[in-house]
């Protein structure tokens, strides 16, 4: 339960104002059709989460223990520090004949390659070892930001305090790091 927990608020407060959250709000206003859209976000979630949750276990498994707790701890208040810088989304999606669905999946699929949720996705893989847990838990913070996004949009996103919610997330990511770093420390003892 710790995994699925941990995994959907951290992914859940990382995400608002990601680059993702940004796009979702581009591919409503573009695309008007959120049912197709909201599945194709899901569909490249659970895709893009499932493989980074698969090489976080691999990860895990590769890695002698106290150093993986040390790497998986550093990387989570690095995550931290990374949230404490605003996202932009510069790229306007472009629109294809493929349709809703299919644009917002390959749309969001490349964009969440290399961001702070997918490198999140792969240091909570390695930490928990458990990878339904994690990429349900992953996709369901992604979706928890995501969905409302694409159905209320820009008047949302104007409206949450950003700088507020980039602090709790960096808070977050940090606090995560420093218990991993030193759960082992009081379990030893």
């Amino acid at each position: 339960m710790d995994a699925l927990l941990t995994s959907t608020v951290l992914v859940a407060v990382a995400e608002m104002g990601d680059k993702t959250q940004l796009l979702s709000f581009v591919l409503a206003a573009r695309l008007r059709k959120p049912g197709p859209i909201i599945a194709g976000i899901l569909a490249a979630t659970l895709v893009n989460h499932a493989a980074a949750a698969w090489i976080g276990s691999l990860f895990a498994g590769m890695v002698p223990q106290p150093m993986l707790v040390w790497i998986v701890g550093l990387s989570f208040i690095g995550f931290g520090l990374w949230a404490l810088h605003p996202d932009s989304f510069d790229d306007s999606p472009r629109l294809r004949r493929a349709g809703a669905f299919v644009t917002a999946f390959v749309a969001f699929f490349l964009a969440e390659m290399g961001d702070k949720t997918q490198f999140a996705t792969i240091a909570l893989a390695a930490r928990f070892d458990r990878l339904a847990p994690v990429i349900l838990g992953t996709t369901l913070g992604m979706m928890l930001v995501n969905v409302p996004s694409v159905w209320v949009g820009e008047r949302l996103a104007r409206k949450i305090p950003m700088g507020n919610v980039r602090i709790l997330a960096a808070s977050l990511f940090i606090m995560v790091g420093i218990l991993t770093i030193w759960n082992p420390f009081t379990t030893a003892s």
